[in-house]
């Protein structure tokens, strides 16, 4: 993305004296999901984006395949849903699954007026004419020739795993990098809209009456915190691949949106599900992904030893089964072979529709030593989505008033227990959409803030202003028989008091993401489960002798922060860590994207895993400051059995 992508509505506010903004709405991530609820609300509103990094490092830019929407003729929304219900293994939450693949054509429609410039190709074109005109219409889209939006009813659509028809709109294979291109224009062009790259969010603040009322944050420019007041807040942060060693997410996405909600009182559902991507480029430490699409063109995997498609043996619907099916058959071949991969081969399909429908793909594989047209492609699976996350309604309501949440951190219960293919950018828009048309309401519904107070009407009930979200069928995921809580340092003269060092950080986090992958990977038991938490127990212990968030927060010295802010991301990222794996130590069943060797059958009814607020598990004399603390997980083994305890650093 070029420079000024990364530059527009960054002026300093008048009131940025003390290190203080006010805004209206703001939005914390600047993927698809925050850029779609910007973009989306009135333009009465002053919106403000926070970017963690420059604007085209998050998963949206990234994506390739496309977004799914029953836009075809012969398809429909019911079938979308059908599909969509069987993949997530019967974890997907009905309503909401129904209410935002029956807003699809919307969104699709929403981001063609936007200028996404979408392939556009008439189904009754021969092949050869398929690809003339696809190159036609490139040609004319970096012209600038094509100005008008595109229709739905005009947009090529193709095939993707666990999909019954064609319904995955695209923009050659590289359709998060066109779809974000399209709205940062947007965006800047907006005077209402101020993008702030480089800006990190480290906590949600809240008010006496519990609503959220903004974030401390800190800016990485200019290495100083601010404190953003607004009316309302998005939470758009994305996801946490990059907890794992192989992982398609670039580095931001560390799960720290997750964090805050959690920590500012918001449930949190379904960790444990992760989904693989089952074909990732096996070529050294390479996160590229080889698109789902290639094998919905008919892209075959064959085992590199003996030549055989295995997948024929394993699913009917072979290489277009479900992500979890074909990510664990891989994982199978690869630990049988040795190797570290298996091959996916296209070189039996035409060169020159190879060379057009996937030109990003040819082209990055080509310039390291590949030609998809004659050699078969390295693959293994590589972790790539959150299933589970903040629970949130499909209109993007979390737990705490005026906090909403869209995109990967949240949970709405569309994906379920594994993401049908494509599903996630058509999430991002239509609760982003949803999330504009509620902030109305709820803004009307209340006062505007001062830098200390908000907010209710006392004439209304909370109950007419912020519905909560409902789950059922829930196990409660237990963190708790005993909590301890290590006072540190309310005094602020241990902020520069530690044992680690830098190197510590870099190698705890390096270690970590080794051990999430061997212990928490496509395939887990309670044997491996229980020694990663104690081994995340003794890193813990290692970071014990400092208050992360007392330095990060609390502390506006600016050597004390940039020292600190490390230890802050890394005991958080433990933190986050232990409650995925207890998410997957008590669901002893295997379902979609988790599979137990212990328990590798399924369940006789399907719950969702619930991890309750962290306020909720704390002694009500625990002062504000002390309920951020970061928690730590203690495994304890008895009887050949486990049970887990919840403490603090």
């Amino acid at each position: 993305m070029s420079e000024a992508h990364t530059a527009a509505n960054t002026s300093t506010p008048a009131d940025d004296i003390h290190g203080v903004r006010h805004t209206d709405v703001l939005i914390i991530g600047a993927g698809l999901a925050g850029l779609s609820t910007a973009l989306a609300l009135p333009q009465t509103l002053n919106v403000t984006i926070l970017s963690k990094a420059a604007l085209d490092v998050c998963s949206s830019h990234y994506a390739q395949g496309g977004i799914a929407a029953s836009l075809d003729a012969k398809d429909c929304a019911a079938d979308h849903i059908a599909d969509t219900l069987i993949a997530g293994a019967g974890l997907c939450e009905a309503k909401n699954t129904t209410e935002i693949l029956s807003s699809g054509e919307q969104a699709v429609q929403w981001l063609c007026e936007q200028g996404v410039p979408f392939t556009r190709l008439p189904k009754q074109h021969a092949p050869a004419e398929k690809i003339a005109t696809l190159n036609r219409l490139k040609t004319l889209y970096q012209r600038g020739f094509e100005t008008t939006a595109l229709q739905t009813s005009d947009l090529h659509l193709t095939k993707e795993g666990g999909h019954g028809c064609r319904r995955v709109a695209h923009a050659d294979d590289a359709t998060g990098r066109h779809i974000m291109e399209a709205l940062v224009i947007k965006a800047q062009a907006a005077s209402n809209i101020t993008i702030l790259p480089y800006h990190e969010a480290l906590h949600l603040l809240k008010n006496t009456d519990n609503h959220c009322r903004g974030a401390l944050v800190f800016d990485h420019d200019n290495q100083r915190t601010l404190t953003f007041y607004s009316r309302a807040v998005v939470l758009a942060s994305g996801g946490l691949g990059q907890l794992f060693k192989r992982a398609s997410a670039p580095n931001v996405c560390v799960g720290d949106g997750v964090m805050m909600a959690w920590q500012a009182g918001c449930r949190l559902a379904n960790l444990e599900f992760i989904q693989f991507h089952p074909t990732g480029l096996a070529l050294d430490d390479s996160s590229f992904l080889i698109s789902e699409a290639l094998r919905g063109e008919g892209g075959r995997l064959y085992c590199p030893q003996t030549g055989k498609r295995f997948m024929l043996d394993i699913d009917a619907r072979a290489e277009l089964a479900p992500r979890d099916i074909v990510a664990r058959a891989i994982a199978e071949q690869i630990s049988i072979n040795g190797l570290g991969h298996v091959y996916l081969d296209v070189s039996h399909l035409p060169a020159p529709f190879l060379q057009a429908h996937f030109p990003q793909i040819y082209q990055t594989l080509l310039d390291l030593g590949i030609d998809i047209t004659t050699n078969p492609i390295p693959v293994a699976p590589t972790a790539h989505y959150s299933c589970g996350g903040v629970v949130t309604s499909a209109n993007g309501l979390t737990d705490v008033t005026g906090l909403y949440a869209a995109g990967e951190v949240a949970y709405t219960g569309l994906h379920g227990a594994n993401r049908l293919a494509s599903n996630s950018l058509l999430e991002c828009v239509v609760v982003g959409r949803h999330i504009a048309a509620d902030i109305p309401r709820y803004l009307q519904a209340t006062k505007k803030p001062d830098a200390t107070s908000i907010y209710t009407n006392s004439e209304q009930s909370i109950y007419d202003i912020w519905t909560p979200p409902m789950l059922a069928d829930c196990q409660r995921i237990t963190l708790p028989s005993s909590i301890e809580y290590q006072r540190h340092a309310n005094d602020h003269h241990n902020v520069n008091v530690r044992t680690s060092t830098n190197t510590d950080i870099a190698g705890i986090t390096t270690l970590l993401k080794a051990l999430m992958t061997s212990h928490l990977g496509i395939t887990r038991s309670a044997e491996q489960l229980e020694q990663a938490l104690v081994q995340i127990q003794k890193w813990q212990q290692q970071l014990n002798c400092v208050n992360p968030n007392q330095i990060a927060i609390g502390n506006k010295d600016k050597a004390a922060i940039l020292n600190g802010l490390p230890y802050f991301q890394l005991a958080r990222q433990l933190q986050l860590a232990t409650l995925i794996i207890q998410s997957a130590y008590q669901r002893h069943e295997s379902r979609g994207g988790h599979y137990r060797k212990d328990y590798p059958n399924l369940a006789s009814k399907p719950k969702v895993s619930v991890i309750n607020p962290l306020s909720d598990s704390l002694p009500s004399h625990i002062d504000g400051s002390d309920k951020l603390a970061i928690v730590s997980q203690k495994y304890s083994h008895q009887d050949n059995h486990s049970e887990s305890t919840v403490g603090a650093l």
